[in-house]
This record gives C-alpha cells, structure tokens and sequence, in this order.
C-alpha cells in the first residue's frame, strides 16, 4: 500500500514549514531511517528521516516551496513495483463554482493538470464577457467610444484606471481583461521606479520563517500580555572579584563569565520567589517546579532563546559550558526543538554593547524576562562617603495578569542580594 510522506511538526509551535531541499527523487527506491528532506523552521533547518520503506511515486511540492501547513502530503511512497496513478495517489484538489473559487489558483508545479483547470476556469470566465453584445460603450461621443467588457471595466473601476489610456487587443480594438491587467502592472513598474528614483536606493529582502515568526509572537505578547516594568540598580564590585578568584582558580573548568553568574543567580532567585516561575493561561496558572533558563542570542536574521533547565541544581561551571555550547548551535542552526522549547523565565543582556538599561518584551508563554544592562563605574554614596562602583541596571518585565507589582519587587530584592554578595549562592 501506499504511504504519505506528511509535512512533519518539528516543534511544539511549528504550524508551517519550507521544503529547503529534497534529498531523494521520483523513483528511488529508500528504507525507514534514510534522509528524505531537509525542512526549514521558524527556529532551524532540520532533516527529515522516511519512516517507510518503498519508492518515491511523487514529490508534490518543489524545493524552496513555502508556507506548506503541518501534516500536509509533500510526497508518497509507493510499494515496489507499484506505479503512481494521479486519480488513485494525488492529493484530493477541489474546485468550487462560485465566482471565488473560480479565481483561487493552486500552487502547484507546472505540469499540474488541476492548474489547467483553474486556467480553463478563468478563459472561460472572460469569453462570458467578450462576446460583442456585452460590449460597454464607456463614453458617448460616437468618434472617442470605447467598448470594453464588464469584466474588464468592473477590474478597472476597482483599481481607479483610466480606460481611455489602454488600447484594446480585442476584436475591433475592444478592452479585455488582458489589457487592463498588463496597463495596471506597467503602471506600477513605473510607479515603482518613480519611488526609486525620489528616494535613498534600497532592496527588498524576503522575511524568513524565523522573523516572521518572532514577528508575530512578540505582536501577540506585547498585545495580550499587559506588561509592567521594575528597573534596579545592583553594584557588582564583588561580583566581578568573585568571577576572577573562580577563574584563577580553576583555569583548567574554563572561564565563567558575568552573564553566567547571572543566569545562575536569576535560577536562584526563581527558586526562592517561586511566584515569578510561573505562566498564564485562561482557566489556570502554571507553577513551574524547576528554573528553566531561556537565554536570548542573536543569530543572522533574527534571534532564538535556547534553555538552561534546572539552573538552580547547577555549578557555575556547568552552566557556562552549556550556555556556550548553546550558542555555538544556535548561531550553526543545529538547535534541537528540546534545545529551544519549554523554558519558564528569560534573560536578555545587552550589556556587552554598552548599552545602560532598556526594557525587554516577554517570551510567551513566559511570564517575564529580565533585561541586563552593562556595568558603568558611577559614583555612590556609601557611609556619607561619595565612592566609585561599578554599578549594573537590570529591568524586569512582568505579565501583570500573573505577576503582582510586589511580587516583582520581591523577585528584584533577592536577586539583587545574590549578586551583590555571591558567596551566598552557595548557601
């Protein structure tokens, strides 16, 4: 019997994928376990394995194809000897009668006989109108008439042409749709070079599957998520002390870094206000048991939040290790959906770019994100005395439909109290 080959979701948030790259063709004889595609995420590009064994009947869509839904046939394997008949394998296509269907065309490829259909539709949809008797005269004067189809002159009201600038290909000079589209299309390849010319130079670039989906998941939170902001400000003098004891110490574990100390701090934190580990949802509040760390890298064209779990069951060491093997995939886009689903709370650090503070937008389905700013030598005031620290702002952004005002506050006194004095961190 025959076997599908479905759109796989690689991920729990996965809706829809891009064919990058076929790794077989029509004809070829495979097992279970070997390499059929490589799929394009919202987060990476990931090769598929068949989990059937047969030969390729057909591929339905071409590499590079895009937008194809979760669970959607791609392509089918037949069984040995069996041939692909398009009525008994081919995908079901549909075509409705009413004047909308009649418009919509199938992406498919070329040869496609469904989208001869689709083409036989529209021709036959036009011809209703070009017959001479449904000839429009648009103005009245016998020597400027025009005479157009109502389609014709139905597609030109919509888009505001003036039919007196089309000559038509039709029979006696008649405007069809044909020539109304083509003027429209001139029309705006001029426009389009006018606007070039008026303006600075630039090029268009496609959005990728990854900032399209950061684009709509960042809309979605900062829209449903009613965000509150608490900024503090946290001296690090000891900090920084206690960073290079550790890496003089143990030069052979590899160096930690300040970002490192505060992902441990933050999982810390979480663990003493269990309050702000949390997630919203319609009928109930999640109250999550381990501190799962979402670390936010920036990557060619977007950015990903790979995940730190059970932050507070681990030495600075090992958190470091793994950050830094995280980032490393990250930027290699070789992240697995475990490696970048699932986390309970984010960290955002600028400070490497100098800059002071800012605000971040929660990671839904998280509750908050904290956003680290740089450390900036500043003059305090310590014991009626006006010394230098160095000084780091940090901001939390909470949900306020989970996370009360003095519940964030609490989670930025501890948090401060751990990184202002690290050696508590291991009490």
């Amino acid at each position: 019997m025959s076997n599908e080959i479905l759109m796989p979701a690689l991920s729990p948030t996965m809706e829809e994928g891009t064919l990058a790259k076929w790794l077989i063709s029509e004809g070829d004889t495979i097992s279970s376990g070997d390499l059929i595609a490589e799929i394009e995420t919202d987060k990476a590009t990931m090769e598929v394995e068949s989990i059937f064994d047969g030969t390729i009947g057909k591929l339905f869509f071409n590499e590079g194809s895009e937008g194809i839904k979760v669970n959607t046939p791609i392509g089918i394997i037949l069984d040995p000897g069996e041939k692909y008949d398009e009525k008994v394998h081919g995908p079901n296509v549909k075509f409705g009668s009413d004047e909308k269907n009649d418009k919509e065309l199938i992406k498919r490829d070329s040869d496609d006989k469904s989208l001869d259909k689709v083409v036989k539709i529209e021709q036959v949809t036009e011809q209703k109108f070009n017959i001479s008797d449904s000839d429009i005269p648009v103005n009245s004067n016998e020597k400027n008439r025009i005479f157009v189809s109502p389609l014709a002159k139905r597609i030109a009201r919509e888009k505001s042409i003036d039919l007196n600038l089309i000559k038509g290909s039709g029979p006696h000079g008649r405007i069809v749709k044909k020539d109304v589209e083509d003027h429209n299309i001139k029309s705006l390849s001029t426009d389009l070079k006018k606007l070039n010319s008026d303006v600075n130079n630039f090029e268009l670039i496609k959005n990728s599957s990854m900032r399209q989906t950061i684009a709509k998941r960042l809309v979605e939170s900062k829209t449903n998520a009613p965000h509150f902001y608490l900024s503090i400000d946290c001296s690090i003098d000891d900090l920084l002390l206690f960073r290079r004891k550790v890496n003089d110490e143990f030069p052979e574990q590899g160096k930690i870094s300040v970002n490192d100390i505060i992902v441990k701090v933050a999982g810390l934190t979480l663990n003493k206000v269990p309050e702000c580990n949390v997630s919203w949802t319609s009928e109930n509040t999640k109250f999550f048991k381990s501190s799962d760390i979402s670390v936010a890298v920036a990557i060619d064209g977007g950015l990903i939040t790979p995940i730190v779990r059970n932050v507070e069951k681990k030495g600075i060491h090992k958190i470091s290790s793994e950050i830094k093997e995280l980032v490393e995939k990250a930027k290699n886009g070789t992240l697995s959906p475990d490696e970048y689903n699932g986390g309970t709370f984010s960290i955002s650090n600028l400070g490497m770019y100098g800059i002071k503070n800012f605000t971040a937008i929660i990671n839904p389905p998280q509750s908050a994100i904290l956003a680290v700013g740089s450390g900036q030598k500043i003059p305090i005031v310590e014991d009626d005395k006006i010394v230098i620290c160095n000084v780091m702002n940090v901001t939390l952004s909470c949900d306020h439909r989970v996370i009360d005002g003095a519940v964030g506050a609490k989670f930025l006194q501890v948090f401060k109290k751990l990184i202002e004095n690290p050696m508590l961190m291991s009490l």
